[in-house]
């Protein structure tokens, strides 16, 4: 599923620009903070497309309301985004929906 190669690409580029970094380096890169937001507006985005198409995929991903509704916050209330949960964000939940999408797509 196409989708779910979308989100796979996303978490892997939003973890190759964070590893590495501290809260205080993600603060302080606009181009990262923008890039980061970007993709998690396309993880989101696939997650919702997944959740109409096939709702049975969409329940294997852990949380899949919570991944929706981040990415309307990003993409529509740009103000009210919180650094610090994003970061929350890309340190302990992105890698487990990584891991969620790869078996996925390995069960396909």
């Amino acid at each position: 599923m196409k989708w779910l190669g979308d989100i796979l690409t996303s978490a892997e580029i939003i973890l190759s620009a964070t590893g590495g970094k501290s809260i205080g380096d993600y603060r302080s890169d606009a181009i990262v903070r923008g890039a980061v937001e970007r993709h998690f507006e396309i993880i989101g985005e696939a997650v919702n497309r997944i959740a109409r198409h096939d709702p049975g995929t969409a329940e294997k991903i852990g949380n899949y309301p919570k991944i929706i509704s981040f990415r309307n916050l990003l993409a529509h209330g740009y103000d009210l985004v919180d650094d610090d949960e994003v970061w929350e964000v890309v340190r302990n939940d992105l890698p487990v929906l990584r891991e969620q999408v790869k078996e996925l797509l390995e069960s396909e």
